[in-house]
């Protein structure tokens, strides 16, 4: 083999180490680029999910929080009750003994004088439990 001969192997022989290595690199950052878009495609395709979750999730809670709101609304209405109506049962109550009372004088109406004291008892539970609180 002659001198040029070597040069022309080496130089062959670097030029495939090049091409080598040359291909090496540019599959690799296309192998690095490939795989940073598959993995933001996944991230993408989690963070869709966890956003369709919570989505559906706050349209849950907002649903659920309207259904107690119109609860609380009916309640706050049911017991709208005031000094007017604790001033009817105790005007009840007072009619009740009185009727009571009556009843006791007859002597068949034992269970009449029962039932109307049981009713008074129930009228002034009822006008405590809206006697205003005081501190």
């Amino acid at each position: 083999m002659t001198a040029i001969q070597i040069y022309a192997l080496i130089a062959l022989i670097a030029l495939a180490g090049l091409l080598v290595w040359a291909g090496y690199f540019i599959g690799h950052n296309d192998g690095m680029s490939a795989g940073m878009k598959e993995s933001d495609a996944i991230q993408r395709a989690e963070s869709a999910k966890t956003i369709r979750e919570l989505k559906a999730s706050l349209d849950f809670i907002k649903s659920d929080h309207a259904r107690l709101a119109r609860f609380s609304k009916r309640l706050q209405e049911r017991l709208a009750l005031g000094e007017t109506e604790r001033q009817a049962l105790l005007d009840i109550a007072e009619k009740l003994r009185i009727a009571a009372e009556t009843f006791a004088a007859f002597r068949t109406g034992k269970k009449l004088e029962r039932d109307t004291i049981e009713l008074r008892d129930k009228a002034l539970a009822m006008a405590a439990l809206l006697a205003p609180v005081t501190s």
